[in-house]
């Protein structure tokens, strides 16, 4: 799904730029790409005023089933809606949108990544010893429920000695306010907090508070609603599955594809978005015996742009197998992740205050047991 390039240049521009989804190019012309090998025929539909096609052009079928078309400047540009016509099915939002401004079902809008005018050109980053997390939700943590109201409240945060900022996952969903973890648009931050733009400046305002901020993400499964990803390509397998839905396809037919689909999120946030972190949901539920785990590979892409930034860039895992090769380093087997959320301490302490016993708590419980997640790792 990424644009290949030169070799990174030390401290230079990562040349990579998201190729699928709506790109809009140097003359102005905007390109559509989307991997659909199920589809024999697409089209892109352009929407005016009041959800009123515009222009409906055809897309040409390439290899490995990625059908592009290419709208002229005046045509289609930054801030219009567009939509897939999938034959025999109708509408589709695209599965790389950057922006849902109607909902998980409405059409998605076009974006100018670069448009954004960063500040940060100093920011170095924090050290993994450095970091002191502060956990929130977006929707819930200021009265309005967005990014530029997290961004109102980071001098209290940094006051209170925080160093990091994590945001609970933040792209597109059903609804204005959700936990995050059923989101369907991965490359999409939610339009009721703000979309890409305010989420872009309440990173440059951490960095200019001299914290980190870190996104929760989710590569194990998508929400139900608005999930249509299925009728595009063979993103979800039936070999395995998670609790909470369709297992990603990371190691079956067309997995490459999807693998790409994760690991240019994972650029995505870490480059363009400038976070300095990325904490991953449920690591155990992402199913993966190919030759590279996608976590090693997530691992490896961190490091390119690390290098290119000259900053530190963090991936942290959620796990409930406690399992050291998450944090082994790929010459010993591992993944080569940062870190790991140690549950065992979370369970053992919300069990004996609250005294909840059943799921993810019916091991714990015992006064014992938070002395015991204290000290051994």
């Amino acid at each position: 799904m990424s644009r290949p390039g030169a070799p990174v240049p030390p401290g230079g521009p990562l040349p990579w730029r998201l190729a699928r989804g709506a790109s809009v190019e140097a003359d102005g012309d905007v390109t559509f790409a989307v991997w659909a090998p199920r589809c024999a025929s697409l089209a892109v539909r352009l929407f005016g005023a009041g959800g009123v096609t515009r222009a409906e052009l055809p897309m040409q079928a390439g290899p490995a089933g990625v059908h592009t078309a290419r709208a002229a400047a005046g045509v289609a540009a930054p801030g219009d809606d567009y939509a897939f016509v999938l034959p025999g099915v109708g509408t589709r939002p695209d599965p790389v949108s950057r922006l849902q401004p109607a909902g998980v079902h409405g059409p998605s809008r076009i974006v100018a990544p670069g448009a954004f005018a960063w500040s940060d050109a100093a920011w170095t980053g924090l050290p993994r010893g450095e970091l002191v997390f502060y956990e929130l939700h977006v929707g819930t943590f200021t009265p309005e429920g967005t990014f530029a109201g997290v961004a109102r409240m980071l001098p209290h945060l940094r006051e209170l000695g925080v160093t990091a900022v994590e945001l609970m996952p933040v792209v597109a969903f059903p609804g204005d306010r959700n936990w995050g973890y059923d989101g369907v648009f991965p490359y999409a931050p939610h339009a009721a907090y703000g979309g890409p733009e305010a989420l872009k400046a309440l990173v440059d305002a951490c960095h200019a508070q001299g914290l980190a901020l870190f996104l929760d993400v989710v590569y194990n499964h998508l929400g139900p609603e608005g999930n249509y990803l299925r009728e595009f390509g063979p993103y979800f397998t039936d070999h395995y599955q998670t609790p909470w839905g369709r297992a990603f396809n990371y190691d079956g037919r067309g997995s490459d594809a999807v693998r790409a689909f994760a690991l240019d999120n994972v650029r995505l946030w870490l480059d363009e978005f400038h976070c300095d972190g990325l904490r991953l949901d449920a690591v155990h539920a992402i199913y993966d015996l190919g030759a590279r785990h996608l976590l090693a590979a997530a691992r490896a892409v961190a490091d390119e742009i690390s290098r290119a930034r000259h900053r530190p860039v963090h991936l942290v895992a959620e796990s409930d197998l406690n399992d050291p090769r998450l944090l082994l380093p790929p010459q010993r087997g591992g993944c080569g992740l940062d870190a790991q959320w140690s549950d065992d301490f979370h369970h053992a302490v919300h069990s004996f205050l609250t005294t909840e016993r059943s799921g993810y708590y019916e091991d714990f419980g015992q006064a014992d047991q938070l002395a015991r997640v204290l000290e051994r790792p």
